[in-house]
């Protein structure tokens, strides 16, 4: 059965704000709301049954946590997206998020355009919850930290490369370490004088180059070999 990118599942239990979302998301005329759901066993039910793409969560639900669930969801449903949502965002609760596997970490307060073009942006494969995590430094460190546990690497850091050791190219590494910064595709292009398209081009050579997935773990695989420092604004290539 084809995926219907534009099916969203809502779980949160307070009716008022569930009902709000679901308004707003549909008079977007980019989404449609297949389910609602108040728990999180009611949440699993009816994933099963409609299949959603994006399912938009609380962090707050009786009983389980939206987090748990959320834990549960992306393991039974691999290829939804599921998009955390809270009153209060701090770097433990984004930790937990990163690890289960969330596309995005939202306020409750976000500007409805803002959200719909969050929710575009998710339905066409960003995640956006990693250029949250490396706006903070000791989040993605942390981070950092959790992913040389996983991968059984408790070495020291290696030595910085030289260029030639080094698969990617300078530019690159200049782009992949303003991605560190924290910067948007518009200010890594204002940074270098370049266009945003050879920001993203760059971006797609690194992902390949590196065999990762995504940003986050690109930014992770270069510190970890230390190429670039998290927060730094520095590189090791000159």
């Amino acid at each position: 059965m084809a995926v219907d990118r534009n099916s969203i599942m809502i779980v949160d239990d307070h009716p008022l704000f569930r009902q709000g979302i679901r308004r707003l998301i549909e008079e977007s005329g980019k989404f449609n709301v297949v389910a609602e759901a108040t728990t999180g066993y009611e949440a699993i039910r009816l994933a099963d049954i409609h299949q959603p793409h994006i399912i938009l969560t609380d962090i707050q639900l009786p009983g389980v946590t939206g987090l748990k669930i959320a834990r549960i969801l992306k393991k039974q449903h691999p290829t939804s997206h599921i998009v955390i949502v809270s009153m209060h965002i701090d770097d433990e609760r984004l930790f937990d998020a990163v690890r289960v596997g969330a596309s995005a970490f939202l306020s409750k307060d976000i500007e409805a355009q803002e959200l719909i073009d969050s929710l575009t942006r998710i339905s066409n494969g960003e995640q956006l919850i990693n250029a949250t995590v490396l706006s903070r430094p000791q989040l993605a460190r942390k981070v950092l930290n959790e992913f040389r546990n996983l991968s059984g690497d408790r070495k020291k850091p290696a030595e910085p490369p030289t260029t030639n050791q080094m698969p990617l190219s300078v530019r690159e590494v200049e782009v992949l370490d303003c991605v560190a910064q924290g910067f948007s595709n518009k200010e890594i292009a204002e940074a270098l004088f370049i266009t945003e398209q050879t920001v993203k081009n760059h971006m797609t050579s690194v992902l390949r180059k590196l065999e990762v997935s995504d940003r986050v773990q690109a930014v992770l695989y270069a510190v970890k070999h230390g190429w670039i420092q998290i927060g730094s604004g520095n590189t090791y290539v000159a």
